[in-house]
């Protein structure tokens, strides 16, 4: 049995760290490179940083704090938020990170992922999914959209349907970021997970929803995830990684300690 991983998100906006409720009402919590440093100290498994407004704002991404983060932390690092191009993929990894995560790019021309897993291999090619719960229709069987941009635009898109594109264009891995659990420490999107998980073969890492160990047990456990992102049980500082880990341990899950 494979380990479950453990995997802390920084939202980065203006180069602070953020935090939102549903992708909105989005406020200022810290220092990205502060967090990172502590989080790696704590035995967090991977990070990923996300440059939460560059698609919507149609800019690059934040090399200098992408670099001042890498240099912080010797775990897996993906970075997303405004990749377009391999050559916008090549310029993060050169900053540090090992892993790319595209998005709201990948919606409007699918061939980059096809180009990022060529250049870069699968294993470094992330597809970042942020889903919307809606009545399931003849567009959009499975229940669950697909939202761009930040949360900001719908694209008719059916959540099921594009993650097993993805996968079939060369993804090594998924992200599921749902926007009904963003930021409510209320649960992970159990249903939308496990859908997804028993449909692909690639690892499938949950997002959106975390708020205290239990919601980490039942995402990696009935949810089918292979790792749980984790942000506001961090940030705020409710729980440590080693305190989530103690816990996923004493219920029989295998997670990598320090």
């Amino acid at each position: 049995m494979l380990s479950k991983r453990i995997i802390s998100c920084l939202d980065v906006r203006d180069g602070k760290l953020a935090k939102s409720v549903k992708f909105v009402d989005t406020k200022d919590i810290g220092d990205p490179v502060e967090k990172a440093r502590e989080y790696y100290q704590q035995g967090l498994d991977e990070l990923v940083f996300y440059d939460i407004t560059a698609s919507n704002e149609k800019r690059g991404i934040m090399l200098d704090v992408v670099s001042r983060v890498a240099e912080q932390v010797f775990i897996p690092f993906s970075v997303g938020g405004g990749l377009r191009t391999v050559e916008d993929c090549a310029s993060v990894l050169l900053a540090g990170a090992e892993k790319v995560n595209v998005n709201s790019a990948a919606v409007q021309r699918p061939q980059l992922i096809r180009e990022a897993s060529q250049a870069f291999g699968a294993q470094a090619v992330v597809l970042s999914m942020d889903v919307l719960r809606v009545e399931k229709s003849v567009q959009i069987p499975s229940g669950y959209e697909i939202v761009i941009h930040g949360g900001r635009t719908r694209t008719g898109l059916d959540a099921l349907q594009w993650a097993q594109r993805g996968e079939e264009w060369g993804a090594g891995e998924l992200v599921i970021n749902s926007i009904d659990a963003d930021g409510t420490q209320q649960g992970y999107e159990l249903a939308l997970t496990r859908l997804i998980a028993e449909a692909v073969s690639i690892p499938v890492i949950a997002s959106g929803g975390g708020g205290k160990p239990e919601h980490l047990y039942d995402v990696l456990t009935e949810g089918k995830a292979d790792a749980a992102l984790v942000a506001s049980m961090l940030h705020y500082g409710e729980y440590t990684v080693a305190e989530i880990k103690d816990y996923l341990t004493a219920r029989g899950l295998k997670v990598r300690k320090q």
